[in-house]
């Protein structure tokens, strides 16, 4: 039984506390105040995706996504699939 509830912690995907802060120290700054916004609505920074033309931050809220540019363009319609 403990072997299974390791196994589940190793595949737990969610962002921990700690990581959170990691993930905002990433953002630009437009970024972060857009972020900031959403926060307000319930939104949480979930991950960022690195593209080459520059980070996308994607943020849940609920089964709701929104994704922020990195020049702080707010998308909450987002053609993105969630796993």
């Amino acid at each position: 039984m403990q072997a299974i509830m390791e196994r589940e912690a190793l595949l737990e995907r969610r962002v921990s506390v700690e990581d959170q802060s990691s993930l905002w120290d990433k953002l630009s700054l437009a970024q972060k105040f857009a972020a900031s916004s959403l926060t307000q609505f319930g939104y949480d920074l979930a991950y960022i995706r690195e593209q080459q033309d520059g980070n996308t931050a994607v943020l849940l809220c609920d089964d709701n996504a929104a994704t922020i540019t990195s020049d702080g363009e707010i998308n909450t319609s987002p053609s993105i699939h969630l796993r």
